[in-house]
């Protein structure tokens, strides 16, 4: 009997170890093949559904065309030609005859930002002229932030580790945040010197529901506007420790290859002040790239060539293409993102910040670039040294650790804004759960 016991729990220990070493090891070869699956989506005929109701006739040779250029984009994954999930309202977002047959449908739209900005930066740039100061135009926010992980994404019982966005509390423009509350009694505020901003918090998965995280606070947004002026700019110290770091390469994303090197100095030849080279980069950038919506950040190589090989880019893309330039040419530059909080028209966004010697750093909104609405050279140039109020700070940088580590590789390699979850299985990807906002405006 004590025989047959041992032969029985030998056969369960060999069974046991014959699982353990056939369970696959996590490769991000294989975690970005499911990325790109899932946002390289639709076939053509969906794709081209979309495209009718604009333009009912479209042909085969017409797509053909349009992937030649760039403008309908799709990439070829285990053997079929898949077509990015966006890829029919990016097409009259970025090919000229399109868009104007898009706007002969459904009429001229308007963006929910300019609509509030329009009337915001005149008050701004008054309020800084008056020797405000260039902080101005307080707006403070009650924000109810949620994530909530699909109903068993996670088996029953097991940990469940979330990292959400919380508003910084070491840039001057951004003040009296305020913690309200968070839906486990258990949290963690990463520490002040994080360059990205995180409430975290852990909870069990409970079979038949969702997993849902939640926190609320308050803030104070302002503001941010300097009048530049070339002969305020005085000559960099290239000495010092901040110069050096911000006009250095980067691993990823902040690359000094040749055809950027030839760019920078192509669109900067025969000027040496640092605000009229950032000026010629930042119109630049503005009247070549249209807006697009973007493929998941980690699964493009390198942004900046990413926005010049296909003629578009989102908020994060023209920021780390214009700070990749500004770099090359010697003006110190950084990633800054969290949300823009615009009343009706909240989102994620991207931006940076450009340091120039005897004024410090100021802000730039590259993707927000020259306002079509703006009436004269202060509204036109406000972007490329102010902010609206409007915002909420979580990042001071790109594709820097989160505190406490995450174990798995994020699902945002670059930005941190919608949050973060794993558990001991593996990282829940954006497609295992969402997220919402909920904005009180105080004043």
């Amino acid at each position: 009997m004590k025989k047959l016991i041992y032969i029985v729990a030998l056969l369960l220990a060999c069974s046991a170890c014959t699982t353990k070493k056939t369970t696959p090891a996590y490769s991000w070869e294989e975690d970005l093949h499911q990325r790109l699956l899932k946002d390289f989506c639709l076939n053509r005929e969906q794709v081209k559904h979309y495209i009718q109701k604009y333009i009912p006739d479209v042909t085969d040779e017409q797509m053909d065309r349009w992937e030649e250029s760039r403008a309908l984009e799709c990439m070829v994954l285990d053997g079929e030609k898949r077509y990015f999930r966006n890829a029919g309202p990016n097409l009259f977002r970025l090919d000229s005859a399109c868009i104007d047959l898009k706007r002969k449908v459904d009429g001229v739209q308007t963006d929910g930002t300019d609509d509030v900005n329009c009337n915001h930066l005149p008050e701004v740039i008054a309020a800084v002229e008056k020797g405000g100061g260039p902080i101005v135009t307080p707006k403070r926010m009650r924000v109810t932030y949620t994530l909530t992980v699909d109903t068993n994404a996670v088996p029953a019982g097991k940990m469940i580790r979330c990292w959400l966005p919380y508003p910084r509390q070491d840039v001057k423009r951004q003040t009296e945040v305020k913690f309200l509350g968070a839906s486990e009694p258990e949290y963690t505020f990463s520490p002040a010197d994080c360059l990205h901003s995180t409430l975290y918090m852990e909870k069990r998965a409970v079979d038949g529901q969702p997993t849902v995280f939640s926190e609320s606070f308050e803030y104070t947004s302002s503001a941010e506007w300097y009048n530049l002026k070339p002969e305020d700019v005085q000559p960099y110290d290239t000495t010092t420790a901040l110069y050096k770091e911000y006009t250095a390469e980067r691993d990823r994303h902040i690359i000094f290859s040749p055809r950027l090197r030839e760019l920078a100095a192509r669109l900067t030849a025969g000027e040496s002040n640092p605000l009229l080279k950032a000026r010629r980069i930042f119109r630049w950038v503005n009247d070549t790239f249209p807006w697009a919506s973007a493929r998941e950040y980690s699964t493009v190589e390198n942004i900046p060539e990413y926005v010049l090989d296909n003629g578009h880019g989102d908020c994060g893309m023209v920021s780390l293409l214009f700070i990749t330039l500004c770099r090359i040419e010697g003006i110190p530059a950084h990633f800054q993102s969290g949300f823009m909080m615009h009343p009706g028209s909240w989102n994620m966004h991207d931006w940076a910040e450009i340091y120039f010697e005897g004024i410090g750093w100021v802000p730039v909104d590259q993707s927000f670039g020259i306002p079509t609405f703006a009436r004269n050279e202060k509204e036109a140039w406000f972007f490329l040294g102010g902010i609206d109020a409007w915002r909420m700070v979580v990042n001071q940088d790109f594709g820097m650790p989160l505190v406490p580590a995450k174990q798995y590789p994020r699902s945002e390699t670059v930005d941190f804004q919608r949050g973060e979850v794993e558990w001991e299985g593996g990282n829940l990807y954006f497609s295992k759960w969402d997220y919402d906002m909920d904005i009180e405006y105080l004043d």
